[in-house]
């Protein structure tokens, strides 16, 4: 099974040859990166593309004009994906909060569902240990929020890591997506449930960011909040395949 990994970036000139390595190292003979860069002041895009000859095609860039946001950076991630030939897509972080080994144990869960999804709210997973109290709170809270609001059966709806079927992510109306923060993971899990598509979450413990800078703001997060709302009215016709 072709696996293509969609990772946006902004500033991850750190992170993503540390990355690249890592995930190439992984026993998944078929997999590809597409790197979705934001035009990146650091030069993030020109890192990839100094690094592609060396990984023989199987590493590629994707530059944007400029910071156009989460959203649709992975929705124009998951097309290119799908026209190249992936059987599945996953996306993922560039600052190793996402354990890169298990997108293995992720390929393994889609062989029996539609989406196979990293959780830190189910046994076995968790949040960093050092984080302070306020962000553990606002991290669980935004998840709950979302979860009551949208009836959402997942544990983890507003968690970045996961692997789509091809076929699902084709039959996702992925025009109708307007979020671009991490309400983007949101309203993705809502649709896909609306949809009817089978779900199973794999635990992780996600750790904070070692090198570079988080992007989550203010703007970021009052997003979520009033978009949970909106999906409610914008998604209420939308039935099960």
């Amino acid at each position: 099974m072709q696996l293509t990994v969609v990772i946006p970036t902004y500033n991850e000139a750190e992170n993503l040859p540390k990355l690249v390595s890592v995930l190439f190292a992984l026993p998944l003979p078929d997999l590809r990166l597409l790197i979705v860069d934001d035009n990146s002041p650091d030069g993030t895009g020109a890192m990839v593309d100094e690094l592609a000859p060396v990984y023989a095609g199987r590493l590629s860039a994707l530059h944007r004009s400029g910071k156009l946001g989460l959203g649709t950076a992975y929705i124009t991630g998951f097309r290119r994906a799908i026209e190249a030939g992936a059987d599945a897509v996953a996306q993922m972080d560039a600052d190793f909060s996402h354990p890169p080994e298990l997108l293995v144990d992720l390929l393994e869960a889609l062989q029996t569902c539609d989406i196979a999804m990293g959780s830190r709210y189910v046994p076995g997973g968790g949040v960093d240990e050092r984080w302070p109290l306020w962000r553990k709170s606002l991290s669980g809270f935004g998840n709950i929020y979302a979860r009551a609001i949208l009836r959402l059966p997942v544990h983890d709806a507003t968690g970045g890591y996961r692997m789509w079927r091809r076929d699902t992510l084709l039959g996702m109306p992925l025009d109708r997506v307007r979020s671009n923060g991490y309400a983007f993971q949101v309203e993705m899990a809502y649709i896909a449930c609306r949809l009817g598509y089978t779900f199973r979450e794999v635990p992780f413990y996600f750790a904070d960011r070692q090198w570079g800078h988080s992007k989550m703001s203010y703007h970021i997060q009052q997003e979520a909040a009033v978009r949970v709302w909106q999906m409610l009215f914008e998604y209420r016709r939308l039935a099960r395949r």
